[in-house]
């Protein structure tokens, strides 16, 4: 079974063995293998979980593990990952926290710069989506460690997101079966969508602030 998960995963994905490396390593540990290359998603933000994702999926549908397993476990390496990308954050600051973002391979300081700026923004509701976007989904907990947000809001934010994102590429994974490849093409379209509702809901919650303090401008005229 290892040679066909390993061999179907080789042909579909050229990206220099990536997939097959986490084949690999699910192969060899189970669940727990799951939870490891998930969690290397959040600590190396290059491996990209519309990857690794649709692999454990693939993975249950060849019984390596069953589909509430591969749920849990990648689910509980996307959290522990986050809550050590969230430490990061939380000891070593803001500044150093950017110098060792920017040494990452395929990394830039942009990157960080706008999840910052998307936090800043968004504040519990970043942590939340964030987990819904490629990339920021592993600097999303740099900000909220940064800025001490409350562990058990960020662990209940971290786990609900991840779950939601987890079970669409998982599911898809184990559908698609050997064909597992073909969700990587639609992450981009999810991604859009996630950023689109973001930005309508910021406007939404402006408008309603502003026509808010408009009435109350207004009530306080009427009362002088």
């Amino acid at each position: 079974m290892s040679d066909l998960l390993i061999a179907a995963a080789a042909e579909a994905e050229p990206l220099d063995g990536l997939a097959g490396w986490a084949v690999g390593i699910m192969e060899a540990l189970g669940g727990p293998g799951a939870a490891v290359v998930v969690g290397a998603d959040n600590l190396f933000p290059p491996i990209p979980s519309e990857l690794v994702l649709p692999l454990a999926g693939f993975s249950a549908s060849q019984g390596v593990f069953s589909f509430g397993a591969a749920l849990f476990w990648t689910t509980l390496g996307s959290v522990l990952g986050a809550i050590i990308v969230y430490a990061v954050g939380a000891l070593i600051g803001r500044e150093r926290t950017r110098v060792l973002v920017v040494r990452i391979p395929l990394i830039k300081a942009g990157d960080f710069d706008r999840t910052e700026a998307w936090f800043a923004k968004h504040g519990s509701k970043a942590v939340f989506l964030g987990r819904m976007v490629p990339l920021f989904r592993s600097f999303i907990s740099l900000p909220a460690g940064i800025e001490r947000m409350g562990m058990l809001k960020f662990l209940v934010l971290t786990t609900i997101g991840s779950l939601i994102w987890n079970t669409v590429f998982v599911t898809a994974g184990y559908q698609l079966g050997e064909n597992w490849h073909l969700v990587e093409g639609y992450a981009g379209i999810l991604q859009k969508i996630v950023i689109a509702s973001v930005a309508i809901a910021f406007v939404v919650f402006v408008a309603m602030r502003l026509r808010a303090r408009r009435q109350a401008d207004h009530a306080g005229h009427r009362a002088l």
